[in-house]
């Protein structure tokens, strides 16, 4: 239940809502249901009945058995994760800043052999295949890799201000899952829709997955929708009215990241496994399709 904003031992924020027992200075009007702490969106677990605390859930406090025995679950249903709740995230990132620096020390090389291209000119122009010849492994490659310390700037920007929140929510396992997956599709709509000779890198693809499903959380939550709004808005700007962005990749990623959140945020309790199974199957089998059929019409 909601505590009252003036209850006692309860930080308060500037207008009078309780902050979050953890991260003083985040208002929010959500309670931990068993201890009655004020939580925020990063830290509440979904329940039973409304949400939990971190330390309630590791602790298994008020159910009178071992904290295995309660089991509680994120909103998506994954396992609640003890230790750093950013651990993904970070790890995220490290793979593309040390994909970065490699590219840094070896030059043109390692960005030929990573990036996402149709298919090369015909040789001995380049002596490398692409997507079409059979390198499909550049799909997810392109992914991690990143020439402009602009560009890589902003998708790990991104990229933490999103994961971090969605990897709470949805735990660690559906979280890597939405960001590859994301990627994926990203990767498979540039391939099907841009030019074959035209290089596509960097996570834009899969940030804009991670976007599409924090409007989703959102929308589940009864959150505030304008902000995320107001953010899509403006990427889907600079998307399509920037030069050089591969607009094809932006939104193959929003979409699939859309399907997959609302998949696992809106599976019912009873075959919440099943459906979220099947959603995450539904979309690598489109990736799979789209690069098969691009590939037939390409060879």
């Amino acid at each position: 239940m909601d505590q009252a904003p003036g209850s006692p031992d309860q930080p308060q924020a500037a207008n009078g809502l309780p902050s979050c027992y953890r991260h003083p200075g985040r208002e929010t009007g959500i309670s931990c249901t068993r201890c009655e702490r004020p939580i925020c969106h990063d830290c509440m677990v979904s329940a039973s009945v409304g949400f939990q605390c971190p330390d309630c859930v590791r602790s298994g406090s008020g159910t009178g058995h071992a904290p295995s025995a309660s089991a509680p679950r994120t909103i998506a249903g994954g396992a609640v994760a003890a230790g750093d709740p950013r651990l993904v995230t970070k790890i995220l990132i490290g793979l593309n800043l040390a994909v970065f620096l490699a590219v840094l020390a070896d030059g043109t090389r390692l960005v030929s052999e990573l990036i996402l291209v149709g298919a090369w000119p015909a040789p001995p122009q380049f002596v490398y295949d692409g997507v079409a010849e059979g390198q499909w492994y550049r799909l997810l490659t392109s992914v991690f890799l990143h020439q402009e310390i602009w560009h890589i700037a902003f998708n790990m920007l991104g990229l933490w201000w999103l994961g971090g929140p969605l990897e709470a929510a949805l735990g660690r396992l559906r979280y890597v899952t939405l960001y590859l997956l994301s990627g994926l599709a990203g990767s498979a709509c540039a391939y099907l829709l841009a030019d074959p000779q035209d290089g596509t890198l960097g996570a834009s693809g899969a940030v804009f997955g991670l976007l599409g499903a924090t409007a989703v959380l959102m929308r589940r939550l009864n959150y505030d929708m304008r902000p995320v709004i107001a953010l899509l808005a403006l990427n889907l700007v600079f998307t399509f009215f920037w030069s050089g962005i591969s607009w094809q990749a932006h939104i193959g990623g929003l979409v699939a990241g859309t399907v997959i959140a609302f998949g696992m945020v809106h599976a019912p309790r009873e075959r919440r496994a099943l459906v979220q199974f099947g959603t995450c199957a539904l979309v690598l089998l489109a990736v799979v399709v789209t690069v098969v059929l691009r590939t037939q019409a390409l060879t």
